[in-house]
């Protein structure tokens, strides 16, 4: 008998686009209310953040452009898959919404950073930030390629 090896999942679904679309401030760990087909396609990595932001309506928080790849249920095709891009409610407190209805009244973004699948719940991590501009973006990639050179220069003496 052959033992199938276990295939590591990660426990968190990053928004890499992120941090280099927006000078990014604070972190705030929300919980996010899925359905039953949604939460399997968080916990096995169906999910993208690229894209995504966060709304306010009727002082609720909504994730927006969030695509989760749901697997349908079909006879005979065993991997289809739907992309399902809606809202969804994402969970505050009341406190930490007002806090981010003053943040997004004076100018900033909200951004889900992170999708966290490990333990019970599946939480979102947002961040608030200011969207960088062209050469705000220039200048972060300028510096990304010295920071690799000087870390080549000091890996070679």
């Amino acid at each position: 008998m052959v033992k199938k090896a276990k295939v590591k999942k990660p426990n968190a679904i990053t928004n890499r686009r992120a941090s280099f679309d927006y000078a990014l401030e604070e972190d705030l760990v929300v919980g996010i209310a899925l359905t039953g087909m949604e939460t399997r396609a968080a916990r096995d990595s169906h999910v993208q953040l690229k894209g995504s932001f966060v709304t306010i309506r009727d002082n609720e928080l909504w994730l927006n452009n969030a695509s989760f790849s749901l697997k349908l249920n079909e006879k005979g095709n065993t991997n289809a898959r739907s992309i399902d891009t809606s809202p969804r409610k994402l969970l505050a407190k009341r406190k930490q919404i007002d806090n981010l209805i003053t943040r997004k009244q004076s100018g900033m973004s909200i951004i889900p950073t992170k999708l966290l699948t490990n333990g019970r719940f599946i939480k979102v991590v947002i961040a608030v930030g200011k969207g960088k501009k062209n050469y705000d973006k220039r200048e972060t990639l300028k510096r990304r390629d010295q920071e690799r050179d000087t870390k080549r220069a000091l890996k070679n003496i």
